[in-house]
């Protein structure tokens, strides 16, 4: 099994020489065994339950500095068995700069790559998709999804037909404001679909209305942005120990506590908080072992955070 200690090991051994470790080189390395996976229902494939957003973390400028530290963070989620890396052009250099630390690996891990379409018009959102794969240095992409619904109907033909010339593997579509959940829905009810993302945290639970139970009824795999309302959440619980459940379901931190409060949700497939530094990286990393809360677990927690929330 990883533990932090290892996964520390590692990642400064590709800051310091450049390499992964041997251990996550091979795409037919295994992951270790405690890793938390969930199911795509649309075909049944296996993702670990916490993946790596980039948005605003990977917006930077291409300087040896800044590639260096995020290589390290990449290094820190690969070892630790991450696989999913979500990204978007509306992101700035986020999928630029995902691509520089890709390419600059001698070999590359098992890897679930994922971005949006955000533009107006068929011949637009086809030479945007094109230009992510390339900013990604991936010849094709895993996910490919509709950013916020912008011109989704003319995307999502496209993506469509993708699919079928195997050009991407899985089609979705995305929102994260919530006044566009109730087109998300109709959508969700009315297509076929992969993926949705949309945004869920402890402290915003509107999801649990209606998006998450219809992602379950349909079959559609989740992605869940936001997972600390920016930063929001720790602000509600600074200075507060962990209640004694968090021991039980193996988080040594807030954060842990709030990523594996959305992960026991049974619509949650993969979850994506976004970082730039290397220690935050394994902090999330260290809530994709170990266990799951039950219903009657994710009702304490809900209510201990309540409770310091005010």
């Amino acid at each position: 099994m990883l533990n932090r200690r290892h996964t520390l090991r590692w990642a400064a051994s590709l800051l310091a020489t450049g390499a992964l470790p041997p251990l996550v080189l091979g795409r037919d390395t295994p992951l270790p065994a405690a890793i938390i996976n969930k199911t795509i229902p649309s075909t049944g494939e296996a993702l670990p339950v916490i993946g790596m957003g980039t948005s605003r973390t990977f917006d930077t400028a291409a300087s040896p500095e800044t590639l260096a530290r995020l290589g390290e963070v990449l290094a820190a989620f690969f070892a630790a068995g991450g696989k999913v890396i979500d990204s978007s052009p509306m992101y700035g250099e986020a999928e630029s700069r995902v691509g520089d630390v890709l390419r600059a690996m001698p070999a590359r891990p098992p890897l679930f790559t994922a971005t949006k379409v955000w533009t107006q018009g068929r011949d637009a959102g086809i030479a945007q998709m094109e230009a992510s794969a390339r900013r990604m240095g991936v010849e094709r992409l895993d996910l490919i999804a509709v950013h916020n619904l912008v011109d989704w109907k003319t995307h999502l033909d496209t993506l469509r037909a993708w699919k079928r010339e195997g050009r991407v593997r899985y089609v979705g579509i995305t929102t994260s404001h919530g006044r566009y959940h109730a087109e998300l829905l109709d959508i969700m009810r009315t297509q076929p679909l992969d993926f949705v993302q949309f945004t869920y945290n402890i402290g915003n639970r509107e999801a649990e209305v209606a998006l998450l139970p219809t992602a379950l009824e349909r079959g559609i795999a989740t992605m869940i942005n936001r997972p600390y309302a920016r930063g929001d959440l720790f602000g509600a619980v600074k200075g507060q120990p962990l209640p004694a459940l968090a021991a039980e379901l193996g988080c040594a931190s807030w954060g842990q506590f709030f990523l594996k409060f959305i992960a026991g949700h049974p619509a949650v497939t993969c979850i994506i908080p976004a970082t730039s530094k290397p220690h935050h990286m394994l902090d999330n990393m260290g809530a994709n072992t170990g266990a799951l809360p039950d219903e009657t677990q994710r009702a304490e927690m809900l209510r201990k955070f309540e409770s310091l929330a005010g």
